[in-house]
């Protein structure tokens, strides 16, 4: 077992194997070095028995977040290294997923991708717990790698700067951003993902055709006419990024291998 979600059934939970990981390879994530270089590293790190942290990752949607993750395991899968993917909503399960797995030879990287809290939830609390370990302390093998939109993974407003109190020449945030930078944290590394430029989606998109088996445009022309239609693509969208370049590819391939059928 490579990968597993966590699921219930009848109101107990399982570890059910996904038999076929979304294998991605690292080299096919473009305009996010840095950050490639930060993960793997950390990774590579944990994989090794090293000291390593919870990652959490933020920022622009579909820069390749989730994706990165995903390619960890593509990567580390035969040295060991095992993804278990967690909804929010089964966060206070946390526990028990960690109980399971603890002292397995094993490394596990539990995933909880498109993180968000409102205020109060039940998983919120448990998402600390694990982070920081309980009273028995925080288990050798197991990392958490969260996705998110929001930094602090919490909505945040304007009321809340109300509470800021000025000492001096010091800045002191009130409770209620206190309670929200609480859990953020809590992850060691904090990896930023930003919209992507014309050229790093141009770029993106030159890899994912690749990918797909499309050859190099034969002539000035038709290298044009390819750019000029993933632009268009991520005008109606609304957005340049990673998903977009792949999904903009798989467009593009898909119907050239479909004309050269007919």
């Amino acid at each position: 077992m490579r990968a597993a979600r966590w699921r219930k059934r009848g109101g107990r939970g399982f570890l059910q194997p996904v038999a076929h990981p979304h294998a991605i390879a690292l080299d096919a994530l473009v305009a996010i070095d840095a950050q490639k270089e930060t993960i793997d590293r950390n990774t590579r790190q944990f994989v090794a028995g090293l000291p390593a942290n919870n990652v959490l990752l933020t920022g622009s949607r579909g820069t390749g977040k989730s994706s990165l993750v995903k390619a960890m395991l593509a990567k580390y899968a035969q040295k060991g290294l095992r993804l278990i993917e967690v909804d929010k909503g089964d966060l206070t399960d946390l526990s028990d997923i960690v109980e399971r797995i603890e002292g397995r030879p094993e490394r596990f990287v539990v995933f909880c991708d498109d993180l968000t809290f409102d205020a109060g939830e039940a998983g919120y609390k448990a998402l600390k717990v694990v982070l920081d370990g309980s009273i028995a302390g925080t288990a050798g093998n197991v990392l958490v790698y969260a996705t998110s939109n929001r930094r602090h993974l919490l909505p945040e407003y304007m009321s809340e700067n109300l509470e800021t109190r000025h000492v001096g020449e010091e800045v002191h945030p009130g409770e209620s951003v206190e309670e929200k930078i609480s859990l953020s944290e809590r992850f060691g590394l904090w990896v930023s993902f930003y919209p992507f430029a014309q050229d790093d989606y141009l770029a993106a998109v030159d890899g994912w055709l690749a990918h797909f088996g499309v050859a190099e445009p034969a002539s000035q022309r038709e290298s044009d006419l390819r750019t000029r239609e993933a632009l268009q693509f991520a005008l109606q969208r609304g957005s340049r990024s990673g998903r977009v370049a792949w999904q903009f590819a798989r467009h593009w391939a898909g119907g050239q291998k479909l004309r050269r059928r007919s």
